[in-house]
């Protein structure tokens, strides 16, 4: 049976039980049909890791959800790094 979540609910709920997340945000890339999303990432488990790191730890968090999707992309910061993309 399929979740009753919409995508984008699911998306944040998941990555918000496995990661320490002090700033999210999504957006639907794909005219609101709901097929390609963006996310910002902001939290601490992601010190001391690549960007490919990073990213990787989110696609095995998220593996269901990207299987359904046309499109997804994602920025992922430390606190650290999000502070200083904000005052720039």
């Amino acid at each position: 049976m399929a979740d009753p979540q919409p995508i984008d609910a699911r998306i944040e709920a998941k990555l918000r039980s496995h990661l320490k997340i002090e700033h999210f945000e999504i957006a639907d890339t794909s005219g609101n049909c709901g097929s390609s999303f963006a996310v910002v990432i902001v939290a601490p488990d992601f010190a001391r890791k690549m960007t490919l790191a990073r990213h990787k730890m989110v696609n095995q968090i998220l593996v269901e959800e990207i299987a359904q999707l046309h499109a997804f992309s994602q920025k992922t910061f430390t606190p650290e790094q999000w502070a200083k993309e904000q005052s720039k």
